[in-house]
């Protein structure tokens, strides 16, 4: 099972260094996480990419399973999520943390609390909100969703697999870098801001370029 690594100092001190995080549940309990994936990127580029089945101690529905393919017996000799959460702190905490839609950041918040564990701190972005102002366009053209910006931005993913969901959602904040000149660090700000002021103030630099 692939283990996170630490990132070498120099990559602290960029601006477009983040993870990426996605997870899968086993039933209709956010906090029933039955996998979980990382994506970590640096200088724009991704540079570590991986995913752990974690034992969500409690039952599989059949509408999860349909989505993500993930059975009881596939999850048996995983560890629970308190044997896993000190290595997903040792990634996520103090880190700038990407995940698509505030899901994530739900399913974990509440894995830890019903195990007993410290929730995590990190700066999270939801990679929907920076889409919406980066690629405007795609309101009336499919949408934010990730089978949308698969079409639009020619990612290359399996859907509904922790890990490559991860990277996915990462691959998106990256060609909002690349589209707009805002850093990661810039779009913890932007992405708050009405969608609205933003894309104008996009349209008016570009005019004067």
């Amino acid at each position: 099972m692939a283990r996170p690594i630490a990132a070498p100092d120099g990559l602290r001190l960029d601006p477009n260094a983040f993870v990426a995080v996605d997870v899968e549940t086993a039933n209709g309990d956010a906090g029933s996480i039955c996998q979980i994936g990382f994506a970590r990127f640096a200088e724009g580029q991704l540079v570590e990419n991986w995913s752990w089945l974690v034992h969500p101690q409690t039952y599989f529905s059949a509408g999860n399973i349909a989505i993500h393919g993930i059975r009881p017996g596939d999850v048996t000799h995983a560890p629970d999520w308190a044997a896993i959460h000190q290595r997903v702190a040792d990634v996520m905490t103090g880190q700038i943390v990407v995940s698509h839609t505030a899901f994530d950041v739900t399913a974990i918040t509440r894995a830890c609390l019903a195990h007993g564990c410290p929730v995590i701190d990190a700066q999270w972005l939801d990679s929907v909100r920076v889409a919406r102002r980066a690629f405007p366009e795609l309101k009336t053209r499919g949408g934010h969703g990730l089978a949308s910006l698969k079409r639009h931005l020619k990612l290359d993913f399996a859907h509904h697999d922790a890990g490559e969901d991860a990277r996915a959602a990462g691959q998106v904040v990256a060609a909002a870098v690349r589209a707009t000149g805002l850093s990661v660090t810039d779009w913890l700000t932007e992405a708050h801001r009405p969608a609205q002021a933003v894309i104008a103030e996009y349209e008016a630099a570009r005019q004067l370029i």
